[in-house]
């Protein structure tokens, strides 16, 4: 349909089918995870310290509430927060202010439900209205309802003298197309139990305990906060801020090394590391406005490998840099400036360079000729093989005392176990779970035997036997048990008179 033509141009309607477009709202790429923060930033943005979710996965009709108690809307304020695309993304925003689009409430729903009631009061006025997306789809058309017998909505009994609550229901994405109850309700309770870390992790700095700026409750058990930084654990290690000045703010970033798992008790290491491990959760932390947005990843300056796992870094950003870091509408992604991202190489090839040094320095230490280890590495045409050492003293007392006629098969044991090493799964489980690897126990007996021809080994050796102790401890199968390792060291020193 023409509404003006002028200087051989026409003008027609080209508004969206409400039908098509509000269905297209559902696919942004939404989880349950992202969606719930993204209302929770609604409610921080809105001035509320209190957050209460309540998840119903066990009846018939299963249903989400998220109720704040922050500055509430009036009618009219509600109608333009359920108008899609009610904020424009370059206007200025307040510095506590963690939407950017507009979009948040509404795609963040329509991504779990095909119902969205929100219920709000201020100035002791109550508003209700309802986007229900099978009404939108029969009448084609942007059909938002304003309830006005409220008092019978789901939720009306949390709201607050003035305060928010989005009410989920028709949860077709949650649900899916599971047939059997008992198998929805463990199927919504695992969503939420990842949803749950998430938020604690979002939202760490908003909880942190002792000066918490908001208290979010799942089903009235309050979240702890989740730090990736472990920054007030006592063995994690900080660098120096380092702050870069751009045209519209600071980027803020602090570098943390958190701490061995031997130095942290098995919870904390495993809550840290998450579902995925310590190796997909080390890298760059980006922070808007306080708000975590990117959780664990290098974005293409370095590799993820065990050598810097438990590297973080944390980068501040405030939201006047939301286009030159590419916010996306989930704000679950972005992209580093040029400035920002030539920086930050300057700070991981510190971080990559002084682990790497590291490892080669205890690397060499395992070579030394007084060493004797028992495993070789060993380098051939590039390529790195790990083969057991047939001069160590053990093997060869060992052999010395077998008949001649056995000692040739001996030694093709031993070539064996080298040949028959299983790299592939030493990779994968080194790569997924390193810190479960554990050698296994040595009996006393064992270890015995190895300081006795250990002992002659260093003496023949010429190391002088108040250097004797010394050595040893730092041959890694007796370090690991040393109290019982420096017994028997002793006991044999006394048996030679030394």
């Amino acid at each position: 349909m023409t509404f003006s033509k002028k200087n051989g141009v026409r003008h027609v309607d080209a508004t969206p089918y409400a039908s098509s477009l509000i269905e297209g709202h559902r696919d942004f790429g939404y989880s349950l995870k992202t969606a719930l923060a993204d209302i929770i930033d609604n409610s921080i943005s809105a001035g509320a310290d209190r957050v209460r979710l309540l998840v119903d996965t066990i009846s018939n009709s299963p249903s989400v509430v998220i109720a704040d108690n922050g500055c509430g809307m009036s009618e009219s304020g509600l109608v333009d927060a359920m108008r899609l695309g009610s904020k424009n993304p370059t206007f200025d925003r307040l510095p506590s202010e963690l939407g950017r689009f507009g979009l948040g409430l509404k795609s963040a729903s329509f991504s779990q439900c095909r119902s969205l009631t929100v219920l709000s009061r201020q100035d002791g006025i109550t508003s209700c209205a309802r986007w229900d997306l099978d009404l939108v789809a029969n009448t084609n058309a942007w059909t938002l309802e304003l309830i006005e017998d409220y008092e019978n909505e789901l939720g009306y009994d949390l709201l607050e003298e003035t305060g928010t609550v989005v009410v989920w229901k028709k949860l077709d994405r949650l649900t899916g197309e599971i047939d059997s109850s008992s198998k929805t309700t463990e199927h919504m309770n695992a969503e939420f139990s990842i949803a749950e870390r998430h938020l604690r992790i979002t939202f760490h700095r908003f909880l942190e305990t002792g000066k918490p700026q908001i208290q979010i409750s799942i089903n009235n058990r309050q979240l702890t906060p989740l730090d990736p930084m472990a920054s007030s654990h006592p063995s994690t290690q900080k660098d120096p801020d380092d702050n870069i000045r751009l045209s519209n703010g600071d980027v803020l970033i602090r570098s943390y090394t958190i701490p061995h798992y031997k130095k942290m008790t098995q919870l904390e290491w495993d809550e840290l590391g998450g579902p995925e491990g310590h190796l997909k959760s080390q890298g760059l932390y980006i922070y808007r406005e306080n708000r975590l947005i990117i959780s664990g990843s290098w974005l293409g300056l370095a590799k993820q490998t065990e050598l810097t796992k438990l590297s973080r870094i944390a980068i501040d950003i405030p939201n006047t840099m939301d286009a030159q870091w590419k916010i996306d509408v989930k704000k679950s992604s972005a992209q580093l400036p040029q400035l920002v991202r030539e920086r930050l190489k300057r700070i991981l090839e510190r971080f990559v360079g002084s682990s790497k040094r590291t490892y080669r320095s205890r690397g060499q230490r395992l070579v030394e000729g007084t060493m004797h280890p028992i495993w070789n590495r060993v380098q051939v045409d590039g390529r790195i093989h790990f083969k057991p050492n047939s001069e160590h003293p053990v093997f060869q007392v060992y052999l010395n005392c077998l008949p001649n006629e056995l000692q040739a098969g001996f030694e093709r044991c031993i070539r064996l176990l080298g040949a028959g090493l299983p790299i592939d799964a030493l990779h994968a489980e080194l790569v997924g779970n390193a810190e479960s690897i554990v050698a296994m126990q040595t009996s006393e007996s064992d270890l015995n035997q190895v300081v006795i021809d250990l002992t002659d080994a260093l003496l023949v050796s010429n190391v002088s036997p108040d250097r004797i102790k010394d050595v040893l401890q730092n041959y890694p199968l007796l370090q690991s048990n040393w109290d019982v390792s420096e017994r028997l060291v002793s006991n044999y020193l006394k048996e030679k008179g030394l």
